[in-house]
């Protein structure tokens, strides 16, 4: 069993070099965790263990650090192109070698197929062979481990990892595994995101060997470390504290400032929007319990306390209850209601305005248009002058940026936050809910069926105003795919960035395992949008 007794976990900590040994270098949120709830498994593997580092090079260090406290600026300095992780090579020899996903060995690369574990090696040390894209995971996806939720109050995605939802070690294929999330966080981790991970429900039953978590951590290259700007571990124990010791020699201390405690579920309001996060019940429970054994140290909410929405609870598909929006309202509400309240205009002001900015020349040829995040706080400002009514100018909104002392970014990345923003927080997506299902089969259709699906579901599916609305944004991004010499952005690079934010399910979670589909819908009517908007 694991310790009973857990020392506090001091809150918002700053790591030096002369406290790496001598103090834990994760952050907490708060100071009130004082014990440590038993776990039905011992740490023997993990007290025993060790890392050999002669062979694994000491991870590279990023040229920045990110705090998930930061100033509010979320700064996406994107890869131009998907990079294959690197390989692990002996020195001195110029051999490539790989991980067992098993017991942690190095076995030797024949090369092959790249992507971003290239191959991947299952127990024993024998080559399970290449990822292929086609690999079915359904089974891997119904245990609902793994979920994307809306967005953090940084605007970043938030992927959510849960580990009471781990099927039993005699069920699962850990290599399988890591498979299934390099294959689907590859479509998806291109831009900025936050992972939150509850670790109540980790027992021997469900615990991963320690040498996966080497071999996970590995696989996951510098491009995901990069853009994972706050790691959250809700309700930790000794076990993950055990673990960070023993990898703590060979994981960068950039990526460890990164990684921040969580001991009770109302530390993450300031952080994440809660209602929009389906927490396991299992978890709900152990966090009530928590709360109650602190007693008189429990912090007084005062009426403040988070409302938490559980996987069953209708909640979790309907929301909390929405104020009555503003007549001059665009974000947050549906096409609908713009068109009334806009003279029965069907393209909303707001994407005719971004629309219109990012169509001059200088701002299609920006790099990293659309895979550049602005200023936070700039963006919320604009927002709610949009939704006031007043009227926005981008020219003005570049010279108040210039004449700031905190700056904020280009005004061309504001334009194109707003227009992301946009279509991601309509109470309806552009593709709508009805064909949310209907998308997410596009992977199992053949080449010469996918092309009749995707007409019949834009020409005779979608409704009119939905199609006048997506059709003036293809047309557009048909422009910026013109500049991706300059700008990067290919249409795979723009189905990754709109993909997500034109089609999601009415439970507003986006499965890993729907990633792939979406985006490879979406980058299906970019590149044939002359044969499919023919109306």
């Amino acid at each position: 069993m694991e310790a009973d007794y857990q020392t506090k976990f001091s809150p918002n900590r700053t790591l030096t070099a002369s406290q790496i040994d001598h103090e834990d270098p994760y952050p907490s949120l708060s100071d009130y965790h004082d014990y440590e709830p038993n776990l039905e498994f011992d740490d023997t593997e993990l007290q025993q263990a060790t890392v050999n580092t002669d062979l694994v090079p000491q991870e590279e260090s990023l040229d920045y650090l990110e705090s998930p406290v930061s100033d509010g600026t979320i700064e996406e300095n994107f890869e131009e192109e998907l990079g294959n992780a690197p390989p692990v090579v002996v020195p001195g020899s110029g051999v490539s070698l790989g991980l067992s996903a098993v017991d942690g060995s190095v076995v030797s690369s024949a090369g092959g197929k790249g992507g971003a574990m290239g191959a991947v090696f299952g127990r024993g040390g024998s080559q399970v062979g290449v990822i292929e894209e086609e690999e079915n995971f359904e089974d891997l996806a119904k245990h609902e481990m793994v979920e994307v939720v809306g967005d953090d109050t940084y605007g970043r995605k938030v992927i959510v990892v849960s580990a009471c939802r781990l099927p039993s070690n005699k069920e699962m294929d850990h290599a399988r595994f890591l498979r299934y999330l390099m294959y689907t966080l590859d479509k998806y981790v291109e831009e900025d995101y936050s992972l939150v991970y509850f670790h109540y429900g980790l027992t021997s039953r469900n615990k991963p060997p320690l040498s996966w978590l080497w071999q996970a951590y590995r696989a996951f290259d510098r491009k995901y470390k990069k853009n994972l700007k706050a790691l959250y571990l809700v309700h930790p124990t000794n076990f993950i504290r055990v673990v960070w010791q023993i990898f703590r020699a060979v994981i960068s201390a950039k990526f460890g400032r990164k990684v921040m405690y969580v001991n009770y579920l109302y530390e993450l309001k300031q952080h994440l929007h809660l209602d929009q996060i389906c927490i396991p019940q299992p978890v709900l429970e152990h966090d009530e319990m928590l709360m109650a054994k602190l007693g008189k140290n429990a912090p007084n909410l005062a009426g403040d306390k988070p409302a938490f929405v559980a996987c069953d609870s209708p909640l979790a598909t309907k929301g909390p209850p929405k104020t009555p929006p503003l007549e001059t309202q665009q974000f947050g509400v549906s096409l609908q209601f713009i068109k009334d309240h806009n003279g029965g205009e069907v393209i909303p002001p707001i994407v005719r305005q971004c629309v219109e900015y990012l169509s001059q020349p200088d701002a299609l040829e920006t790099e990293g248009l659309f895979r550049r995040s602005a200023n936070v706080s700039l963006v919320k400002e604009v927002q709610g002058k949009v939704n006031r009514g007043e009227m926005l100018n981008f020219d003005a909104e570049a010279k108040r940026i210039a004449a700031s002392p905190h700056g904020g970014g280009d005004v061309v990345h504001l334009a194109a936050v707003l227009l992301k923003t946009f279509l991601r927080e309509l109470e309806e997506p552009i593709m709508t809910f009805d064909l949310y299902e209907e998308i997410t089969q596009f992977m199992s259709l053949s080449k010469e069926e996918r092309s009749q699906m995707v007409k019949v579901i834009i020409l005779d599916k979608l409704p009119e105003d939905n199609y006048i609305v997506l059709k003036y944004i293809m047309q557009f991004l048909s422009k910026v795919m013109d500049r991706c010499d300059l700008n990067k952005m290919t249409s795979s690079n723009l189905a990754v960035v709109f993909g997500p934010n034109l089609v999601w399910s009415q439970s507003d979670q986006l499965s890993l395992s729907a990633i792939g589909p979406i985006n490879a819908f979406t980058e299906f009517m970019l590149s044939h949008q002359d044969e499919i908007f023919v109306i």
